[in-house]
């Protein structure tokens, strides 16, 4: 298992004058940065720049390829590499993340989904389901296995906060995001549930963020993702959140502000979600 001590911080970023110390004292984990692209890069250095301490974690093959070794150093946070389709892998990072804090942790970020159906460009109706189970088990089920261990383990403190990642696709149909659409859809069941019981029984909440398209490594693999980023930008009176930007809002929602919100799929698109047709779209289609 890959687990690597501290590393040496580096000089803070432009974003450091921006702090309020919403996450001073807190401990957390982040899931699945793997370059400067990554919504999860970003969350890490935010997380971090607001006085978090942080484990970071991706598969052994995203290891290999990514750059995660750059961001543990800017974050001086150790990497412990874990499969979430393995069982083992995730108890002992889990456990190896209690070791590493002294005790449990206080927010964990699920920001996980790959579709091989997707980046062979098979279309949906006409689905490879051997594919399909491995993209379900690596997008959505991967969730319930995290938080299954994590409960067994106790290792999510007192009123701490999980946030998934997921998109509009689980609710409206977007051709080409193919399977991804149903494993958000139940990602974002799977945080309810759970949420249900792991409030129930620590106070923990669990919430999804529904974020813009974004350009990130994992979005640019879908066909016509560009058309996707051109179309939410006109139809959203706010325009199209950035990465940076979700960043903020899931530090927002692991920080005390936001004790009572559980359970929720929560839209961070600009009014997207909401927006029946914008002008700008009408004159698009007029011309």
């Amino acid at each position: 298992m890959d687990y690597r001590l501290k590393y040496i911080t580096l000089p803070t970023n432009k974003n450091q004058e921006m702090a309020y110390n919403l996450l001073k004292g807190k401990k957390g984990i982040i899931f699945g940065a793997l370059n400067e692209q990554s919504i999860a890069w970003k969350v890490a250095q935010r997380a971090v720049q607001e006085g978090a301490e942080i484990v970071l974690s991706n598969s052994p093959l995203a290891l290999r390829m990514g750059e995660l070794n750059n961001l543990a150093a800017e974050c001086n946070a150790p990497v412990i590499g874990a499969d979430v389709t393995s069982n083992e892998d995730l108890e002992n990072l889990f456990a190896k993340t209690k070791e590493h804090f002294g005790g449990g942790v206080d927010f964990v970020l699920h920001s996980i989904g790959m579709s091989v159906n997707v980046r062979k460009g098979i279309p949906y109706y006409e689905n490879n389901y051997d594919f399909t189970h491995k993209g379900f088990d690596i997008s959505a089920l991967s969730l319930h296995r995290m938080l299954q261990i994590a409960m067994k383990q106790d290792a999510i403190n007192e009123w701490g906060s999980v946030v998934a990642l997921t998109y509009i696709a689980a609710q409206r149909v977007f051709p080409d995001y193919n399977d991804m659409a149903d494993n958000k859809a139940v990602l974002e069941s799977i945080a309810r549930n759970f949420g249900y019981y792991y409030g129930t029984k620590k106070k923990v909440r669990i919430n999804t963020v529904s974020q813009s398209p974004t350009r990130t490594t994992a979005g640019s693999g879908v066909k016509g993702f560009e058309g996707f980023i051109s179309y939410a930008e006109k139809m959203s009176p706010l325009g199209n959140a950035s990465a940076d930007q979700c960043a903020d809002y899931c530090v927002s929602l692991f920080s005390d502000l936001t004790k009572m919100v559980t359970m929720q799929n929560l839209f961070h698109d600009g009014g997207f979600s909401f927006t029946g047709v914008t002008q700008a779209v009408i004159e698009q289609m007029e011309k």
